[in-house]
Parts: structure tokens; sequence; C-alpha cells
């Protein structure tokens, strides 16, 4: 019915993206957020209320043109993100790995070293070499843990699963829910164990947004939904 779509949907999210993307005077923004949020994905047959995923939407268009770093930080806490990937309630006794694996594989590194033209680099065998292990996964897992909706009380263990679920508000943390153990991260990183949560999360990131892999990793996906689908490694190295 049209009750059903238009006020149960994410038909009027949909229209108003397409009429912005369309007709805003802010071209390069709307292409730029189009392009980001093929990247940094979420899905709106998990997410499907409107007001659940706008500030999905509002973040990629308000980052467009910001750092890649308060990208990574601002889809980490969205809401929507959180409870796509499984970072929304994730707790010390049992890590959920979703949002480690897919921000390092889809969202920022990929399996594979790279060169700055984002060709592989290679073992003296000719073989690949890998970004990350399991080891570093459970490592980014547990800097992970411990956060949930915003405006909960956090003062109160329960209020970590159960309680209102604000989608407007960045994801808060609980320090009662977090991992304080040691995590192995990057190219043989580690967290000194007693961390909080926010400081976890700021140096897991931090980890992420220094390696060599994210130009020409994210690059090459930028080129792809801007400019050209096959770009020459030459071309991916200049930017």
């Amino acid at each position: 019915s049209t009750c059903q779509r238009d006020n149960y949907t994410l038909y009027p999210l949909q229209n108003r993206f397409f009429v912005n993307a369309l007709y805003g005077e802010d071209q390069l923004r709307q292409r730029v957020a189009f392009a980001l949020h093929q990247i940094l994905v979420t899905s709106g047959i998990e997410i499907t209320q409107p007001s659940w995923m706008a500030p999905y939407f509002q973040v990629l268009s308000r980052d467009a043109f910001g750092s890649f770093r308060q990208l990574l930080y601002d889809i980490t806490l969205n809401p929507a993100m959180g409870n796509y990937l499984d970072m929304n309630g994730n707790t010390k006794t049992r890590p959920n790995e979703n949002y480690a694996r897919e921000i390092l594989q889809l969202f920022s590194i990929g399996l594979v070293k790279l060169n700055a033209d984002g060709t592989p680099m290679r073992d003296g065998s000719g073989v690949p070499i890998p970004t990350y292990d399991q080891k570093v996964i459970e490592g980014f897992a547990k800097a992970f843990s411990g956060w949930s909706f915003g405006g909960r009380d956090t003062s109160k263990n329960d209020q970590f699963q159960n309680g209102n679920e604000n989608w407007t508000v960045p994801m808060q943390a609980w320090a009662s829910k977090h991992s304080t153990a040691s995590k192995w991260l990057l190219d043989g990183r580690t967290l000194p164990a007693g961390q909080t949560p926010q400081q976890d999360l700021r140096d897991a990131l931090d980890a992420i947004f220094a390696h060599p892999n994210v130009g020409p990793f994210i690059g090459r996906q930028l080129i792809q939904r801007l400019v050209t689908s096959n770009p020459s490694p030459a071309y991916l190295a200049r930017v």
C-alpha cells in the first residue's frame, strides 16, 4: 500500500537521495558521497527505516571532502553500520569479528599488500603478500568491543543490550563491556592492555589510516566510480 511504502520503507529516503543527486547544486559532493556509499556499504534490507539509515547518508555527505581518517571514525560509530556489521553490542566475552574483517578487507586496505601503483607486492616465490591474518582480525575485534546505541545510561550494564535505540547519534562506549586485553594489530603493532574503548578505537583506526595500502586501495575505487573503470597503474600512482 501507499502507506507502507511512504512510511515504513526506504522509499522516502531513496527518493530524496536521487532528487539531491540529480538536481543538487553541490554535484561534486553528491557524486563523491554516492561513490563512498558503494565502498562503505550498509544494507537497506537489514536497516529498513528511513530515519535509521538517513544519518549514514549524512555521514558520507558531510565527510565527502574531509580526511579519510575522520570518515572511518564517523562511519565506525554510525548506528546503521554498527547494526549491519555487528559492532553495535560487541562484547569482550565474545568479540564479534564481522566489522573487523570488513573494515580491513573492504573499507580500507584489502587482502594483499599493494605498491603505490596498486599492483600487488609479492614474496620471493611470486605469491601476493597478505595484509593481515586471523590474529589481526581478533585484535581489531577486541579493539572494537564495548559500543552500543548512544543516549543510554552507560553505568547500567543491562542498557548495553536493552534501552532506547537512538539511530541519530553516534554509538557510545561501555567500559565494562570492552576488552582490556592487549591487541595485535597490523604489521606487528600491538595495543597495550588496560586502555579505554575510546583509546583502543582511536589507535585501531590510526593503524588502519597509516597503512600504505589505503591510498592505492581506496584511490582505485574512487577513480572507478568517479572517472574510469580500469585506471592504469601509472594513473593510480599519480593519484
